[in-house]
């Protein structure tokens, strides 16, 4: 019974145990102590680089061309491939931990998972709450890549969206990291979701300046201006009397909005109007105080 127990206990056992890898190593004169822990690294090191770039060459370019098939933006299609990635990585070490012999990865993962719950659980708390809001983000698609999109003060052009974060491109060239739950607890106001955008300016003309004339010039600028849509038409309504000026409204369209075009179509309209008022002899007035009162002086005048 003793020769039983010491047989089953030898290291011969163990080598047999231990795979090829094992026994190339044996064979070639390492020592059997560093045999084991190094076969067991090696067997995990190709197992994982396999699965890794058979995901990496072979089913990601299928879920490519799947995506393309269906007619998936930018929006959809940057999210389902960091998921892919993370599949990938995720089937490859499971698989490497059982070809190597370290057990199950996934039951490895339960009991390392179950000794830091509480740690990991208030750690990833942001983490989690970002993730959901990506999730969000990328079903409801509030906004997509490309986007012109403006919140809390803040503007710019959306050029990434992960499933923590979205990274804006500000009109200053700056790049803003914004987490996914900023962008989905507050209001989100998105001028390019349409295909048109509605586009407001005031003018101000003085109180003895002809309405009725500034009002045709306004329109007229507008109906003359390539990139301003005749339908909806531009309209002008007076919204103002204020200390020194006259408020005119003008509410004109443009097409496929976008930050430049919004910039370039409004420049060239109000100066346009801004020529034909001089022409027409329409002032555009600044602001201006009216000061009355005596001063008087104390004390001895100069000569």
């Amino acid at each position: 019974m003793i020769g039983v127990v010491l047989q089953t206990t030898t290291p011969d056992a163990a080598v047999e145990g231990s795979g090829f890898v094992h026994d190339i190593l044996t064979g070639g004169g390492v020592p059997t102590q560093w045999a084991a822990p190094l076969g067991s690294a090696i067997e995990f090191l190709v197992a994982f680089l396999a699965i890794f770039f058979l995901g990496r060459f072979a089913l990601l370019p299928v879920l490519d061309r799947i995506m393309s098939r269906r007619n998936l933006d930018a929006h959809a299609r940057a999210p389902l491939r960091k998921l892919a990635w993370f599949l990938t990585v995720f089937v490859a070490i499971a698989v490497a931990f059982g070809f190597a012999g370290f057990g199950s990865f996934l039951q490895s993962l339960a009991t390392v998972a179950a000794a830091a719950t509480l740690a990991i659980g208030f750690a990833m708390q942001d983490v989690l709450k970002n993730f959901v809001a990506g999730i969000f983000i990328f079903t409801d698609r509030p906004f997509r890549i490309g986007d012109w999109i403006e919140w809390d003060g803040n503007s710019g052009i959306v050029e990434d969206i992960s499933l923590r974060v979205t990274r804006v491109r500000t009109f200053d060239n700056e790049l803003l990291t914004v987490p996914n739950s900023q962008l989905t607890d507050g209001v989100i106001k998105n001028p390019v979701a349409k295909d048109q955008l509605r586009l407001k300016f005031l003018f101000g003309i003085g109180y003895g300046d002809d309405v009725e004339r500034a009002t045709e010039i306004i329109v007229e600028e507008a109906e003359a201006h390539d990139e301003i849509l005749e339908d909806p038409e531009p309209s002008v309504r007076l919204t103002e009397l204020g200390d020194s000026y006259v408020g005119l409204q003008s509410r004109f369209w443009i097409a496929n909005p976008r930050r430049s075009d919004f910039v370039k179509v409004r420049g060239e309209y109000v100066t346009a109007v801004k020529a034909a008022f001089d022409e027409a002899d329409i002032e555009i007035p600044f602001p201006q105080r009216d000061l009355s009162g005596t001063v008087e002086f104390t004390g001895e005048r100069p000569e």
